[in-house]
């Protein structure tokens, strides 16, 4: 396992990489929730690498886990900006070609960015509690978090995951309360997503509704395939509170991802 930084524009970003141990295994790459980290995944990505076989990388976008400190606001694209331009960069950066992208919340819509953009080649998605559209019951749960962050221990259970606890939860509390935001959509981004989707979502989710994976079912028209899996007694985190339901799945689509679909990226100094 490699644990270190990469340099992405000028901030560096913390990551973690799992060798593969199977062949002709795309590689998985993790993307968090609003606020996760490198280290809030806990023992997922080895279990989930250890089930597929893929080289799996986990990385902590900037603002979170041991990354850069985040030094400004976040604006409304924030999500669009990470898929579209950071992310790309990163995974050129680690020389990561057409991977599956694993996002989790906030990851997962960014997983769907990244996709919904032609110039990125993406073997699959798996979705887990994604937004594609601000829903009332997002709203409600990051006001109940902002309560929260403020009157118990959270912020003292949150420091173990991150350099800046407090500009991290505000960075991400503070966007999604933004009256702006409640126009955020990402649907347009659906219909040019032209690789496999497996999309989790827990019937109990007290984030989002049905009604997101739906959207995506509904609207993702370019892809060749597009599983729905709903799960009970589960939560916001499929993958904490049905892991193994989960990893089962993920497991089972990346037996079916035709790894040469896409073209890799070309890079630097490559003759190709």
């Amino acid at each position: 396992m490699k644990n270190g930084f990469v340099r992405v524009g000028n901030r560096n970003l913390e990551y973690q990489l799992i060798p593969a141990h199977q062949i002709n295994r795309p590689t998985l790459v993790l993307l968090h929730e609003g606020l996760g980290s490198v280290s809030m995944w806990r023992d997922f990505p080895i279990k989930l690498a250890a089930a597929t076989g893929c080289r799996t990388l986990v990385y902590s976008r900037y603002g979170y886990g041991q990354s850069d400190i985040l030094e400004e606001s976040f604006t409304t694209d924030f999500m669009h900006n990470e898929g579209r331009n950071v992310l790309p960069q990163l995974l050129i950066e680690l020389e990561i070609a057409n991977p599956v992208l694993v996002g989790h919340s906030d990851g997962a819509s960014i997983a769907l960015l990244h996709a919904g953009d032609h110039r990125n080649a993406v073997a699959g998605l798996v979705l887990m509690a994604p937004h594609c559209f601000v829903e009332d019951i997002s709203i409600r749960s990051i006001e109940a978090a902002k309560r929260a962050f403020e009157s118990t221990d959270l912020p003292s259970r949150l420091a173990r995951y991150h350099r800046d606890v407090k500009r991290t939860f505000y960075g991400w509390n503070d966007i999604w309360l933004n009256p702006d935001f409640r126009k955020w959509n990402i649907e347009d981004c659906l219909a040019h997503i032209v690789c496999p989707i497996l999309a989790i979502q827990g019937e109990d989710d007290e984030y989002g509704t049905m009604a997101q994976i739906e959207a995506i079912a509904a609207q993702a028209t370019g892809a060749p395939r597009v599983e729905l899996l709903k799960l009970a007694d589960c939560r916001h985190s499929p993958h904490r509170d049905q892991t193994q339901s989960v990893i089962d799945a993920i497991n089972r689509f990346v037996e079916e991802i035709d790894i040469t679909v896409s073209p890799a990226p070309t890079f630097p100094g490559s003759s190709t």
